[in-house]
């Protein structure tokens, strides 16, 4: 059985390009650093995580909720293949249990802070926007789409992104957990406008303040899907 079963819809996914050597603390044991065309990204993505169950069970008021994360991408070989994954800095949900099991149960950097979003369909258009409040203030993600989908083409920035089917956590210098994520491949949403307004200092600290100052390499809306997450294993 899944650890947990769920929807993930409407990502609204924000990449920027960065120097390595600022990500390299955060490198799990057995994995290195996943380059794209020599570009290392981290990617900044709300997100609608829906009709969630853990082992099966639904949890009453923790089935729907909004969730925003900063991460970057790894890779780790093993019997021949790499296995391409993401490692998340930092993620924020709205529920304290939530935060609690994924940080007792996957070692995980969940935090809880106020939430809210809309979405908003015109009659050419579609309008997403995820809101957390730090210190006092709303942060923003708010992106502007058209409304028909397109394929996320093959060997894309936006499939070097989305394609990422392993999450790895630190637990110390020496271990490691790995777990799967599956999903079918996604369609996404061409974005048309994007008026995001995140005080990055404020939610991460000045190691990525610098975020601020960089215009991202592309912004995208990945439509989604149905998901799993599989038991951890440490490496």
């Amino acid at each position: 059985m899944s650890f947990l079963k769920a929807e993930w819809n409407n990502l609204a996914m924000i990449n920027y390009e960065v120097d390595p050597q600022i990500l390299q603390k955060y490198v799990p044991k057995g994995t290195e650093l996943d380059f794209w065309n020599g570009k290392c990204y981290v990617s900044f993505i709300g997100f609608l995580f829906e009709k969630v169950r853990v082992l099966g069970i639904k949890i009453p008021f923790h089935s729907d909720f909004e969730e925003v994360n900063l991460r970057f991408y790894v890779r780790r070989f093993e019997n021949g293949v790499w296995k391409r994954g993401a490692v998340f800095i930092s993620e924020i949900v709205p529920k304290y249990a939530i935060s609690f099991i994924a940080n007792t149960f996957y070692n995980e950097h969940y935090s809880t802070l106020p939430m809210k979003h809309t979405l908003t369909v015109n009659e050419k258009s579609r309008e997403f926007i995820y809101q957390w409040k730090v210190n006092n203030n709303w942060n923003t993600i708010h992106v502007t789409t058209d409304k028909t989908p397109i394929a996320i083409e093959p060997d894309s920035e936006a499939e070097f992104i989305t394609e990422h089917y392993f999450g790895y956590t630190k637990i110390n210098e020496n271990e490691t957990f790995e777990y799967q994520v599956t999903h079918p491949r996604w369609q996404q949403f061409e974005v048309t406008k994007n008026n995001s307004k995140i005080d990055f200092e404020g939610v991460y600290g000045k190691e990525f303040a610098f975020i601020a100052n960089l215009e991202p390499t592309s912004v995208f809306l990945a439509i989604g899907s149905k998901i799993t997450i599989e038991d951890k294993r440490k490496l």
